[in-house]
């Protein structure tokens, strides 16, 4: 029981099995690790349960034992899975979007090479082996041919 004064009486109130405060915030487990698959940001998190960035970081605590940077990583992870698979179903229909998406999440580049021939039969060149210096003095050899 606690006591407390009301227009100068004192008043009891029952208090146990009671807490108080501010009633504890509900995160869902399974929309918090799908967020994180969607590589949504830590604040955007804590928009969609409605709580701070602090919140999401002592709920990671509590129910992973670990931070959330260390538990986002995890769930990324699956995120990207997600996404290699969704580009191998848009592969077909929608390359362009498979290109992206590959390049913007998984590290995938454009890799171009160089095939170089001269006008006459000698053999092909690959400038990808050649220092700088030596692509220069070939370029400038070339030129000098062509002007005689």
């Amino acid at each position: 029981m606690a006591a407390f004064f009301v227009g100068g009486e004192v008043m009891e109130k029952q208090t146990e099995g009671k807490r108080m405060g501010r009633p504890p915030i509900e995160i869902n487990q399974k929309l918090f690790e799908k967020l994180c698959g969607l590589q949504c940001t830590e604040e955007d998190i804590a928009d969609c349960f409605d709580c701070s960035v602090d919140t999401i970081e002592r709920w990671c605590k509590k129910v992973y034992g670990e931070t959330f940077a260390e538990s986002y990583k995890k769930f990324k992870a699956k995120g990207r899975i997600s996404i290699r698979r969704a580009q191998f179903a848009l592969a077909p229909k929608n390359a362009t979007m498979a290109i992206w998406l590959g390049k913007q999440y998984l590290g995938q580049r454009d890799v171009q090479v160089v095939d170089a021939t001269v006008k006459d039969d000698t053999p092909k060149v690959d400038l990808s082996q050649l220092s700088r210096q030596e692509i220069l003095e070939l370029t400038q050899n070339l030129y000098k041919d062509e002007k005689k």
